[in-house]
């Protein structure tokens, strides 16, 4: 009871107000942040997901496009002159 009077005594001067009102603000700016970060990593964990399923899939229109990015890459890959070329003047 002494405890709970003592509480209640404080809490009627202004710098305890003022010190309850900043932990409220930095409790929920914390609880921002991290449902922040909890949706983020959901999201980077869903579409890891459906990568690896996209990457599994034997759809026709996945087989295209896997069969295109094959065909980009080695596009990529050759060399812009050809090797027996002369330099440009």
């Amino acid at each position: 009871m002494w405890l709970f009077l003592g509480v209640l005594a404080a809490l009627q001067f202004y710098a305890v107000r003022e010190l309850i009102a900043a932990f409220a603000i930095f409790v929920l700016g914390f609880a921002v942040l991290a449902a922040c970060a909890g949706t983020f990593y959901f999201l980077v964990k869903a579409w890891a997901a459906g990568i690896g399923l996209a990457a599994d899939s034997q759809h026709p229109v996945i087989l295209a496009a896997r069969s295109s990015v094959a065909a980009i890459e080695d596009l990529a890959r050759r060399p812009i002159r050809r090797p027996d070329s002369q330099p440009a003047r």
